[in-house]
Protein backbone atom coordinates (compact mmCIF):
# COMPACT_ATOMS: atom_id res chain seq x y z
CA UNK A 1 0.00 0.00 0.00
CA UNK A 2 1.29 3.66 -0.15
CA UNK A 3 2.72 5.34 2.47
CA UNK A 4 3.64 9.07 2.53
CA UNK A 5 6.91 8.74 1.63
CA UNK A 6 5.95 6.91 -1.60
CA UNK A 7 7.18 8.56 -4.58
CA UNK A 8 4.65 10.20 -7.12
CA UNK A 9 5.03 9.03 -10.67
CA UNK A 10 4.38 12.10 -12.68
CA UNK A 11 2.64 12.63 -16.08
CA UNK A 12 1.53 16.32 -17.97
CA UNK A 13 -1.82 14.89 -18.12
CA UNK A 14 -3.10 12.38 -15.86
CA UNK A 15 -6.94 11.36 -17.44
CA UNK A 16 -9.09 9.66 -14.58
CA UNK A 17 -12.22 7.81 -16.54
CA UNK A 18 -11.62 6.01 -20.23
CA UNK A 19 -14.52 7.70 -21.73
CA UNK A 20 -15.61 9.36 -24.89
CA UNK A 21 -13.89 12.78 -23.58
CA UNK A 22 -11.22 11.27 -21.63
CA UNK A 23 -9.75 8.95 -23.79
CA UNK A 24 -9.43 10.82 -27.19
CA UNK A 25 -7.42 13.60 -24.90
CA UNK A 26 -5.31 11.19 -23.97
CA UNK A 27 -4.80 10.03 -27.45
CA UNK A 28 -4.42 13.38 -28.81
CA UNK A 29 -1.91 14.54 -26.44
CA UNK A 30 0.68 11.60 -26.37
CA UNK A 31 0.58 11.82 -30.10
CA UNK A 32 1.83 15.13 -29.54
CA UNK A 33 4.57 13.91 -27.21
CA UNK A 34 2.80 14.45 -23.31
CA UNK A 35 3.29 11.88 -20.67
CA UNK A 36 -0.50 10.80 -20.77
CA UNK A 37 -2.25 8.08 -18.36
CA UNK A 38 -5.48 6.93 -18.18
CA UNK A 39 -6.84 5.23 -15.05
CA UNK A 40 -10.11 2.76 -15.92
CA UNK A 41 -11.35 1.10 -13.61
CA UNK A 42 -13.50 -1.63 -15.60
CA UNK A 43 -14.56 -0.71 -18.97
CA UNK A 44 -11.76 0.18 -21.31
CA UNK A 45 -13.11 2.96 -23.77
CA UNK A 46 -16.26 4.00 -21.67
CA UNK A 47 -19.77 3.14 -21.12
CA UNK A 48 -20.44 3.44 -25.15
CA UNK A 49 -18.75 0.90 -27.10
CA UNK A 50 -18.86 -1.61 -23.97
CA UNK A 51 -22.44 -0.82 -22.00
CA UNK A 52 -24.54 1.41 -23.62
CA UNK A 53 -24.76 3.37 -27.22
CA UNK A 54 -23.18 0.89 -29.49
CA UNK A 55 -23.99 -3.03 -27.90
CA UNK A 56 -27.60 -1.58 -26.82
CA UNK A 57 -27.91 -0.44 -30.87
CA UNK A 58 -26.90 -3.67 -31.94
CA UNK A 59 -29.21 -5.24 -29.92
CA UNK A 60 -31.88 -3.06 -31.02
CA UNK A 61 -30.96 -3.40 -34.90
CA UNK A 62 -31.55 -7.63 -34.43
CA UNK A 63 -35.12 -6.69 -32.84
CA UNK A 64 -35.43 -4.63 -36.10
CA UNK A 65 -34.34 -7.51 -37.96
CA UNK A 66 -36.78 -9.99 -35.94
CA UNK A 67 -40.12 -7.48 -36.94
CA UNK A 68 -39.43 -7.40 -40.19
CA UNK A 69 -39.96 -11.47 -40.17
CA UNK A 70 -42.88 -10.91 -38.26
CA UNK A 71 -43.72 -8.31 -40.94
CA UNK A 72 -42.45 -10.73 -43.71
CA UNK A 73 -45.82 -11.72 -45.47
CA UNK A 74 -46.40 -7.86 -46.46
CA UNK A 75 -42.74 -8.31 -48.20
CA UNK A 76 -43.43 -11.56 -50.13
CA UNK A 77 -41.21 -13.75 -48.12
CA UNK A 78 -42.48 -16.41 -45.89
CA UNK A 79 -42.06 -16.78 -42.01
CA UNK A 80 -41.90 -20.39 -41.36
CA UNK A 81 -40.17 -21.65 -38.81
CA UNK A 82 -39.14 -18.53 -37.59
CA UNK A 83 -37.58 -18.52 -33.67
CA UNK A 84 -35.83 -15.59 -31.73
CA UNK A 85 -32.39 -17.12 -30.23
CA UNK A 86 -31.46 -14.58 -27.65
CA UNK A 87 -28.62 -15.87 -26.30
CA UNK A 88 -27.06 -15.60 -30.23
CA UNK A 89 -28.58 -11.83 -30.06
CA UNK A 90 -26.64 -11.27 -27.28
CA UNK A 91 -23.09 -13.18 -28.36
CA UNK A 92 -23.61 -10.98 -31.79
CA UNK A 93 -23.39 -7.67 -29.71
CA UNK A 94 -20.18 -9.29 -27.35
CA UNK A 95 -18.28 -10.34 -30.13
CA UNK A 96 -18.96 -6.54 -31.80
CA UNK A 97 -17.92 -5.37 -28.54
CA UNK A 98 -14.70 -7.52 -28.34
CA UNK A 99 -13.80 -5.73 -31.47
CA UNK A 100 -14.57 -2.30 -30.15
CA UNK A 101 -12.07 -2.78 -27.06
CA UNK A 102 -9.23 -4.12 -29.09
CA UNK A 103 -9.63 -1.28 -31.19
CA UNK A 104 -9.30 1.19 -28.06
CA UNK A 105 -5.80 -1.13 -26.73
CA UNK A 106 -4.47 -0.87 -30.10
CA UNK A 107 -5.28 2.82 -29.89
CA UNK A 108 -3.82 3.22 -26.60
CA UNK A 109 -0.53 1.51 -27.65
CA UNK A 110 -0.15 3.14 -30.98
CA UNK A 111 -0.78 6.95 -29.14
CA UNK A 112 1.55 6.47 -26.47
CA UNK A 113 -1.11 7.30 -24.06
CA UNK A 114 -0.52 4.40 -20.96
CA UNK A 115 -4.03 2.57 -19.88
CA UNK A 116 -3.70 1.89 -15.76
CA UNK A 117 -6.31 -0.79 -15.06
CA UNK A 118 -7.86 -0.40 -11.58
CA UNK A 119 -9.71 2.24 -9.16
CA UNK A 120 -7.99 5.69 -8.54
CA UNK A 121 -9.29 7.96 -6.09
CA UNK A 122 -7.89 11.65 -5.23
CA UNK A 123 -5.51 11.29 -2.10
CA UNK A 124 -4.46 15.55 -2.41
CA UNK A 125 -4.33 18.32 -5.34
CA UNK A 126 -3.86 16.58 -8.67
CA UNK A 127 -2.94 13.53 -7.21
CA UNK A 128 -4.45 10.04 -7.86
CA UNK A 129 -4.07 7.13 -5.90
CA UNK A 130 -4.18 3.94 -8.21
CA UNK A 131 -5.33 0.64 -6.89
CA UNK A 132 -4.75 -2.57 -9.39
CA UNK A 133 -6.57 -5.42 -9.27
CA UNK A 134 -3.91 -7.13 -7.62
CA UNK A 135 -4.30 -4.84 -4.57
CA UNK A 136 -0.98 -3.09 -4.90
CA UNK A 137 -1.35 0.81 -5.17
CA UNK A 138 -0.04 3.46 -6.95
CA UNK A 139 0.62 7.34 -6.46
CA UNK A 140 0.12 9.30 -9.66
CA UNK A 141 0.63 12.91 -9.84
CA UNK A 142 -0.38 15.19 -13.30
CA UNK A 143 0.85 18.47 -14.26
CA UNK A 144 -3.03 18.71 -16.08
CA UNK A 145 -5.93 16.55 -14.47
CA UNK A 146 -8.58 15.26 -16.41
CA UNK A 147 -12.10 13.84 -14.83
CA UNK A 148 -14.14 11.55 -17.08
CA UNK A 149 -15.90 8.90 -14.65
CA UNK A 150 -19.22 9.13 -16.32
CA UNK A 151 -22.71 8.12 -14.55
CA UNK A 152 -24.36 5.36 -13.87
CA UNK A 153 -28.34 4.00 -13.75
CA UNK A 154 -30.14 5.50 -10.64
CA UNK A 155 -31.87 2.92 -8.36
CA UNK A 156 -34.86 5.69 -7.15
CA UNK A 157 -35.44 5.17 -3.49
CA UNK A 158 -38.15 2.86 -3.70
CA UNK A 159 -39.48 0.41 -0.77
CA UNK A 160 -38.07 -2.96 -2.50
CA UNK A 161 -36.63 -1.84 -5.66
CA UNK A 162 -32.98 -2.30 -4.50
CA UNK A 163 -33.66 -5.48 -3.01
CA UNK A 164 -35.65 -6.72 -6.36
CA UNK A 165 -32.27 -6.84 -8.15
CA UNK A 166 -33.60 -4.47 -10.98
CA UNK A 167 -31.98 -5.04 -14.39
CA UNK A 168 -30.23 -1.69 -15.56
CA UNK A 169 -28.87 -1.04 -19.15
CA UNK A 170 -26.18 -3.45 -18.23
CA UNK A 171 -27.76 -6.01 -17.48
CA UNK A 172 -30.25 -6.22 -20.25
CA UNK A 173 -27.62 -6.58 -22.50
CA UNK A 174 -26.76 -9.78 -21.29
CA UNK A 175 -29.69 -11.45 -21.17
CA UNK A 176 -30.19 -15.01 -22.43
CA UNK A 177 -33.11 -15.69 -22.78
CA UNK A 178 -36.61 -13.56 -23.67
CA UNK A 179 -38.73 -12.04 -20.80
CA UNK A 180 -42.09 -13.48 -20.39
CA UNK A 181 -43.35 -10.07 -18.90
CA UNK A 182 -40.75 -7.10 -18.62
CA UNK A 183 -41.94 -4.07 -16.74
CA UNK A 184 -40.05 -1.07 -17.41
CA UNK A 185 -39.88 2.06 -14.82
CA UNK A 186 -39.39 5.31 -17.02
CA UNK A 187 -40.56 6.08 -20.23
CA UNK A 188 -37.20 7.95 -21.45
CA UNK A 189 -34.56 6.75 -24.01
CA UNK A 190 -32.98 3.91 -22.32
CA UNK A 191 -36.49 2.63 -21.00
CA UNK A 192 -38.52 3.03 -24.59
CA UNK A 193 -35.92 1.35 -26.27
CA UNK A 194 -35.50 -1.26 -24.86
CA UNK A 195 -39.32 -2.11 -24.39
CA UNK A 196 -39.91 -2.22 -28.17
CA UNK A 197 -36.41 -4.50 -28.72
CA UNK A 198 -37.81 -7.03 -26.31
CA UNK A 199 -41.50 -6.52 -27.52
CA UNK A 200 -40.17 -7.69 -30.82
CA UNK A 201 -38.60 -10.15 -29.79
CA UNK A 202 -41.55 -12.04 -28.07
CA UNK A 203 -41.72 -10.95 -24.79
CA UNK A 204 -44.90 -8.73 -23.14
CA UNK A 205 -44.12 -5.31 -21.86
CA UNK A 206 -45.41 -2.72 -19.66
CA UNK A 207 -43.58 1.19 -19.32
CA UNK A 208 -44.39 2.74 -16.52
CA UNK A 209 -43.84 6.35 -16.45
CA UNK A 210 -44.12 8.80 -13.48
CA UNK A 211 -45.17 11.78 -16.11
CA UNK A 212 -48.30 12.62 -18.06
CA UNK A 213 -46.68 11.34 -21.21
CA UNK A 214 -43.81 9.25 -22.50
CA UNK A 215 -40.80 11.60 -23.26
CA UNK A 216 -42.75 14.39 -21.87
CA UNK A 217 -40.35 17.57 -22.61
CA UNK A 218 -41.10 16.83 -26.77
CA UNK A 219 -43.86 18.32 -28.16
CA UNK A 220 -47.21 16.74 -27.97
CA UNK A 221 -47.26 15.47 -31.81
CA UNK A 222 -44.50 13.92 -30.85
CA UNK A 223 -45.13 12.29 -27.48
CA UNK A 224 -48.27 11.41 -28.99
CA UNK A 225 -46.96 9.72 -32.17
CA UNK A 226 -44.55 7.91 -29.68
CA UNK A 227 -47.25 6.69 -27.55
CA UNK A 228 -49.41 5.41 -30.96
CA UNK A 229 -46.44 3.40 -32.25
CA UNK A 230 -46.17 1.31 -28.83
CA UNK A 231 -50.23 0.99 -28.59
CA UNK A 232 -49.59 -0.51 -31.88
CA UNK A 233 -46.85 -2.38 -31.65
CA UNK A 234 -48.50 -4.09 -28.29
CA UNK A 235 -46.85 -2.54 -25.61
CA UNK A 236 -48.67 -1.41 -22.72
CA UNK A 237 -47.94 2.33 -21.51
CA UNK A 238 -49.19 3.40 -18.26
CA UNK A 239 -48.43 7.03 -17.50
CA UNK A 240 -49.36 9.50 -14.42
CA UNK A 241 -48.15 6.32 -12.56
CA UNK A 242 -46.33 6.56 -9.25
CA UNK A 243 -44.62 3.63 -7.66
CA UNK A 244 -44.98 2.85 -4.00
CA UNK A 245 -43.11 -0.24 -3.41
CA UNK A 246 -41.46 -3.53 -5.25
CA UNK A 247 -41.48 -6.87 -3.82
CA UNK A 248 -40.28 -9.98 -5.81
CA UNK A 249 -36.84 -10.52 -7.58
CA UNK A 250 -35.88 -9.75 -11.01
CA UNK A 251 -35.55 -12.88 -13.34
CA UNK A 252 -37.89 -14.50 -11.39
CA UNK A 253 -41.42 -13.01 -10.02
CA UNK A 254 -41.82 -9.14 -9.23
CA UNK A 255 -44.54 -6.89 -8.68
CA UNK A 256 -44.72 -3.50 -8.51
CA UNK A 257 -47.62 -1.72 -6.82
CA UNK A 258 -48.37 1.48 -8.68
CA UNK A 259 -51.12 4.74 -8.42
CA UNK A 260 -52.33 5.12 -11.44
CA UNK A 261 -55.84 6.66 -12.68
CA UNK A 262 -56.35 7.11 -9.19
CA UNK A 263 -56.34 3.21 -8.55
CA UNK A 264 -53.72 1.14 -6.60
CA UNK A 265 -52.82 -2.04 -8.87
CA UNK A 266 -49.94 -4.68 -8.63
CA UNK A 267 -48.08 -5.41 -11.85
CA UNK A 268 -46.64 -8.70 -11.96
CA UNK A 269 -44.08 -9.82 -14.39
CA UNK A 270 -40.73 -11.65 -14.90
CA UNK A 271 -38.27 -9.27 -14.95
CA UNK A 272 -37.69 -5.17 -14.19
CA UNK A 273 -35.93 -3.05 -15.64
CA UNK A 274 -35.03 0.25 -14.02
CA UNK A 275 -34.27 2.93 -16.43
CA UNK A 276 -35.35 6.18 -14.31
CA UNK A 277 -32.42 8.32 -14.85
CA UNK A 278 -28.50 8.83 -14.16
CA UNK A 279 -26.51 9.29 -11.11
CA UNK A 280 -22.58 10.52 -11.66
CA UNK A 281 -19.78 8.61 -10.20
CA UNK A 282 -18.76 11.04 -8.71
CA UNK A 283 -18.89 9.72 -4.81
CA UNK A 284 -16.21 8.09 -3.45
CA UNK A 285 -13.56 9.25 -5.60
CA UNK A 286 -11.97 11.76 -3.14
CA UNK A 287 -12.59 14.75 -5.13
CA UNK A 288 -13.17 17.09 -2.07
CA UNK A 289 -9.46 16.61 -1.46
CA UNK A 290 -8.58 17.54 -4.67
CA UNK A 291 -10.82 20.61 -4.03
CA UNK A 292 -13.30 19.94 -6.65
CA UNK A 293 -16.71 21.23 -6.03
CA UNK A 294 -19.74 19.54 -7.00
CA UNK A 295 -23.50 20.88 -8.09
CA UNK A 296 -26.30 20.46 -5.73
CA UNK A 297 -27.27 16.52 -8.30
CA UNK A 298 -23.70 15.53 -7.23
CA UNK A 299 -22.22 16.55 -10.55
CA UNK A 300 -18.84 18.47 -10.49
CA UNK A 301 -19.10 22.13 -10.95
CA UNK A 302 -17.77 23.52 -14.50
CA UNK A 303 -17.43 26.86 -16.15
CA UNK A 304 -18.00 27.13 -20.13
CA UNK A 305 -14.12 25.84 -20.31
CA UNK A 306 -14.85 23.01 -18.68
CA UNK A 307 -12.30 23.91 -15.82
CA UNK A 308 -13.14 22.75 -12.37
CA UNK A 309 -13.01 24.79 -8.88
CA UNK A 310 -9.53 23.41 -8.70
CA UNK A 311 -6.65 24.94 -10.69
CA UNK A 312 -5.75 22.66 -13.64
CA UNK A 313 -8.09 20.03 -13.36
CA UNK A 314 -10.96 19.94 -16.27
CA UNK A 315 -13.90 17.51 -15.91
CA UNK A 316 -15.73 16.34 -19.01
CA UNK A 317 -18.83 14.37 -19.89
CA UNK A 318 -21.67 13.07 -17.83
CA UNK A 319 -19.88 13.83 -14.76
CA UNK A 320 -19.59 17.43 -15.70
CA UNK A 321 -23.41 17.71 -15.94
CA UNK A 322 -22.88 17.78 -19.80
CA UNK A 323 -25.47 16.62 -22.34
CA UNK A 324 -26.01 12.75 -22.20
CA UNK A 325 -24.63 12.25 -25.43
CA UNK A 326 -21.55 10.54 -26.95
CA UNK A 327 -21.08 13.43 -29.57
CA UNK A 328 -21.52 15.75 -26.77
CA UNK A 329 -18.61 14.02 -24.61
CA UNK A 330 -16.38 14.05 -28.05
CA UNK A 331 -17.41 18.24 -28.44
CA UNK A 332 -16.10 18.28 -24.46
CA UNK A 333 -12.56 16.82 -25.65
CA UNK A 334 -12.51 18.91 -28.23
CA UNK A 335 -12.95 21.86 -25.96
CA UNK A 336 -10.64 20.55 -23.72
CA UNK A 337 -7.85 20.13 -25.89
CA UNK A 338 -8.27 23.33 -27.27
CA UNK A 339 -7.94 24.51 -23.67
CA UNK A 340 -4.92 22.73 -23.01
CA UNK A 341 -2.75 23.53 -25.62
CA UNK A 342 -3.61 27.34 -25.37
CA UNK A 343 -6.42 27.99 -27.51
CA UNK A 344 -9.77 29.41 -25.99
CA UNK A 345 -13.42 27.42 -26.49
CA UNK A 346 -16.28 26.79 -24.70
CA UNK A 347 -19.61 25.07 -24.10
CA UNK A 348 -21.68 28.15 -24.74
CA UNK A 349 -24.21 28.03 -27.48
CA UNK A 350 -23.22 24.94 -29.28
CA UNK A 351 -25.42 22.81 -31.01
CA UNK A 352 -26.94 19.68 -28.71
CA UNK A 353 -28.50 17.00 -31.65
CA UNK A 354 -30.18 13.93 -30.65
CA UNK A 355 -31.63 10.76 -32.06
CA UNK A 356 -34.03 8.62 -29.95
CA UNK A 357 -33.39 5.21 -31.56
CA UNK A 358 -36.74 3.62 -31.47
CA UNK A 359 -37.85 2.32 -34.91
CA UNK A 360 -38.60 4.95 -35.86
CA UNK A 361 -36.46 6.98 -34.85
CA UNK A 362 -36.61 10.49 -33.23
CA UNK A 363 -34.44 13.16 -33.99
CA UNK A 364 -34.42 16.82 -32.90
CA UNK A 365 -31.70 19.73 -33.62
CA UNK A 366 -32.88 23.55 -32.36
CA UNK A 367 -36.26 24.24 -30.91
CA UNK A 368 -38.97 22.49 -30.39
CA UNK A 369 -42.49 24.41 -30.59
CA UNK A 370 -43.03 23.40 -26.60
CA UNK A 371 -39.34 25.56 -26.19
CA UNK A 372 -40.21 28.33 -28.50
CA UNK A 373 -43.17 29.18 -27.36
CA UNK A 374 -42.00 29.14 -23.68
CA UNK A 375 -39.18 31.49 -24.70
CA UNK A 376 -41.40 33.50 -26.68
CA UNK A 377 -39.98 32.71 -30.15
CA UNK A 378 -41.96 33.25 -33.16
CA UNK A 379 -41.65 30.90 -35.68
CA UNK A 380 -43.55 29.85 -38.76
CA UNK A 381 -43.84 25.62 -38.96
CA UNK A 382 -43.11 23.14 -41.58
CA UNK A 383 -44.72 20.04 -41.51
CA UNK A 384 -45.24 17.15 -43.95
CA UNK A 385 -45.85 12.97 -43.39
CA UNK A 386 -42.31 10.81 -43.98
CA UNK A 387 -44.79 9.58 -46.63
CA UNK A 388 -43.80 12.39 -48.72
CA UNK A 389 -40.64 11.28 -49.19
CA UNK A 390 -41.25 8.49 -51.69
CA UNK A 391 -38.25 6.64 -50.14
CA UNK A 392 -40.53 5.30 -47.40
CA UNK A 393 -42.78 4.18 -49.66
CA UNK A 394 -40.49 1.71 -51.46
CA UNK A 395 -39.49 1.10 -47.34
CA UNK A 396 -42.96 0.03 -46.05
CA UNK A 397 -41.89 2.50 -43.82
CA UNK A 398 -44.07 5.81 -44.19
CA UNK A 399 -44.67 6.20 -40.02
CA UNK A 400 -44.18 9.73 -38.81
CA UNK A 401 -43.75 13.32 -39.62
CA UNK A 402 -41.11 15.68 -40.22
CA UNK A 403 -41.38 19.07 -38.93
CA UNK A 404 -39.39 22.42 -39.12
CA UNK A 405 -39.54 26.14 -37.20
CA UNK A 406 -38.46 29.11 -39.10
CA UNK A 407 -37.89 32.26 -38.33
CA UNK A 408 -40.77 34.60 -38.70
CA UNK A 409 -39.36 37.40 -40.17
CA UNK A 410 -36.42 35.75 -42.02
CA UNK A 411 -35.53 32.52 -43.47
CA UNK A 412 -33.66 31.36 -40.50
CA UNK A 413 -34.10 27.81 -39.32
CA UNK A 414 -34.77 27.24 -35.32
CA UNK A 415 -35.51 24.03 -35.28
CA UNK A 416 -36.28 20.44 -36.90
CA UNK A 417 -37.51 17.68 -36.06
CA UNK A 418 -38.17 14.32 -37.60
CA UNK A 419 -40.10 10.64 -36.33
CA UNK A 420 -39.21 8.17 -39.39
CA UNK A 421 -37.11 6.21 -40.52
CA UNK A 422 -33.76 7.02 -40.28
CA UNK A 423 -34.54 10.46 -38.92
CA UNK A 424 -30.91 10.99 -37.35
CA UNK A 425 -29.37 10.49 -40.66
CA UNK A 426 -32.13 13.18 -42.53
CA UNK A 427 -31.23 15.60 -39.54
CA UNK A 428 -27.91 15.52 -40.53
CA UNK A 429 -28.30 18.11 -43.39
CA UNK A 430 -30.66 20.15 -41.81
CA UNK A 431 -27.86 20.76 -38.77
CA UNK A 432 -25.04 21.32 -41.24
CA UNK A 433 -27.32 23.81 -42.66
CA UNK A 434 -27.99 25.84 -39.57
CA UNK A 435 -24.12 25.46 -38.06
CA UNK A 436 -23.72 27.44 -41.26
CA UNK A 437 -26.15 29.97 -41.02
CA UNK A 438 -27.71 28.91 -44.52
CA UNK A 439 -31.10 29.49 -44.73
CA UNK A 440 -34.06 27.22 -45.69
CA UNK A 441 -34.44 28.02 -48.63
CA UNK A 442 -31.12 26.28 -49.13
CA UNK A 443 -31.76 23.06 -48.64
CA UNK A 444 -35.82 23.88 -50.43
CA UNK A 445 -33.74 24.44 -53.61
CA UNK A 446 -31.17 21.65 -53.19
CA UNK A 447 -31.01 18.77 -56.42
CA UNK A 448 -31.23 15.71 -54.22
CA UNK A 449 -30.61 11.99 -55.62
CA UNK A 450 -34.09 10.43 -56.43
CA UNK A 451 -35.46 8.44 -54.05
CA UNK A 452 -34.17 9.24 -51.26
CA UNK A 453 -34.82 9.67 -47.58
CA UNK A 454 -32.91 13.25 -47.72
CA UNK A 455 -35.11 14.22 -50.73
CA UNK A 456 -38.16 14.88 -48.35
CA UNK A 457 -36.35 17.82 -47.45
CA UNK A 458 -37.39 19.52 -50.38
CA UNK A 459 -41.02 18.91 -49.34
CA UNK A 460 -40.61 20.07 -46.26
CA UNK A 461 -39.50 23.06 -46.64
CA UNK A 462 -41.24 23.82 -49.60
CA UNK A 463 -43.81 23.75 -47.12
CA UNK A 464 -42.53 26.77 -45.35
CA UNK A 465 -45.65 29.60 -45.20
CA UNK A 466 -44.79 32.74 -46.40
CA UNK A 467 -43.28 35.60 -44.55
CA UNK A 468 -46.09 37.94 -42.95
CA UNK A 469 -47.17 40.82 -45.17
CA UNK A 470 -47.05 44.40 -42.53
CA UNK A 471 -50.63 44.64 -41.11
CA UNK A 472 -51.55 41.22 -42.64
Amino acid sequence: MTTPSTKAETYDILVLGSGEAGKYIAWTLAKQGRRVAVVERKYVGGSCPNIACLPSKNIIHSAKIASYFFRSGEFGISKDNCRIDLAAVRDRKRKMVTGLVDMHLANFKSSGAELLVGSGHFTGAKTIELTQPDGTKRLLQGAKIVISVGTHATIDAIPGLAEADPLTHIEALELDRIPEHLLVLGGGYIGLEFAQAMRRFGGRVTVIERNAKLIHREDDDVTDAVHELFRDEGIEVLTNAHVSKVEGKSGETVMVHVTHAGTEKILTGSHLLAAGGRTPNTKGIGLELAGVGLTERGYIKVNERLETTAPDVFAVGECAGSPHFTHIAFDDFRIVRDNLTGGIRVTTGRQVPFCLFTDPELARIGLSEMEAKKSGVAYRLAKIPMMAALRTRTLSETRGFMKALIETKSDRILGFTAFGVEAGEVMASVQVAMHAGLPYTTLRDMIFTHPTLAEGLVALFSAVPPVAKPGG
